[in-house]
């Protein structure tokens, strides 16, 4: 359960702007999106590699 401390005098917004904010770090949203539809471990293995690759062509064009 999160918990979200208001200070005296706060803006509703700036505190659920701050709710929002912690409960993405949690990862709560993706962990529950994960166990609602089932990936085989072959594709989850590809999406990986391919996410590895993406990230290793950014990294090799910033050093040209």
């Amino acid at each position: 359960m999160l918990i979200i401390p208001i200070k005296e005098g706060e803006n509703i917004d700036r505190a659920l702007k701050r709710y929002k904010r912690k409960f993405d770090r949690t990862g709560t949203k993706r962990a529950l999106q994960t166990r609602k539809q089932f990936t085989k471990p072959s594709v989850a293995r590809r999406a990986q590699v391919q996410k590895a690759q993406y990230i290793q062509s950014l990294r090799d064009a910033e050093e040209i």
